[in-house]
């Protein structure tokens, strides 16, 4: 009898390793893809890569007006908003229309911007995310959203390719957050983080072309509309 105590314990015992190694093995993949926004800006080579291949943006999207009229006394402008492909300015990625009172615009955008030492190369690079448009009767807060942070824009889908799928979601989630904390931001080579607005009283038969250095210099330039 106490023999087969014995043998049915040790089997008790196997059956107990085989069961923990189990739940230790599978559960490998989720412990190691949970990394933390610390960890993929300063340790992960492919997220290096990524801004390294930013080039100069030049064109990032135009406005132009499509309507303005008077509505019970009030100047009332409707404008399409377009962003365009980072590898085809003829592409467009994001269209939409908004309607304002007055005939003063602002469009609203938050940049990154990278040091030198975040890339492979050497070169200062930036990237941005639009924001806002709103009338200069509208508190910017009230103004009408044109992307959300914490998603990925759509003009940098193919930005993060080389990452799996979680590491750019964290990314696009926390990157803005760093905002505010100067010691993280020079600790992770960023210059900084921070909104940008271009306002201009627009008017038909114009397009307002927005522009993005890689510096992050952010500013638009007028041509009249063909």
């Amino acid at each position: 009898m106490a023999t087969g105590q014995k043998k049915f314990s040790f089997l008790g015992l196997i059956v107990v390793v085989v069961i923990f190694g189990g739940i230790a093995y599978f559960s490998r993949g989720p412990y190691k893809a949970a990394i933390t926004i610390h960890e993929l800006l300063t340790e992960n080579k492919e997220l290096r890569q990524a801004i390294t291949n930013l080039t100069e943006e030049g064109q990032i999207g135009y406005a132009k007006v499509i309507k303005q009229e008077t509505v019970d006394g009030k100047l009332m402008t409707t404008i399409k908003f377009v962003e365009t492909a980072r590898d085809d300015q003829t592409k467009k990625i994001l269209e939409k229309e908004y309607t304002v009172e007055g005939d003063i615009v602002h469009f609203d955008a938050l940049i990154v911007k990278f040091d030198n030492k975040m890339v492979t190369d050497g070169k200062a690079r930036a990237l941005y995310l639009w924001r806002r448009v709103y009338g200069e009767k509208m508190a910017p807060d009230e103004g009408f959203v044109i992307e959300e942070p914490g998603v990925e824009p759509q003009r940098y889908k193919d930005l993060l390719k080389a990452l799996p799928i979680e590491h750019r979601q964290l990314f696009w989630s926390k990157i803005w957050d760093l905002a505010n904390d100067r010691d993280k931001l020079a600790e992770y080579n960023i210059v900084a983080i921070y909104g940008n607005g271009i306002y201009s009283k627009l008017k038909p038969g114009l397009i307002y072309v927005f522009k993005l250095t890689a510096s992050g210099d952010f500013y638009r330039e007028v041509i009249p509309a063909i």
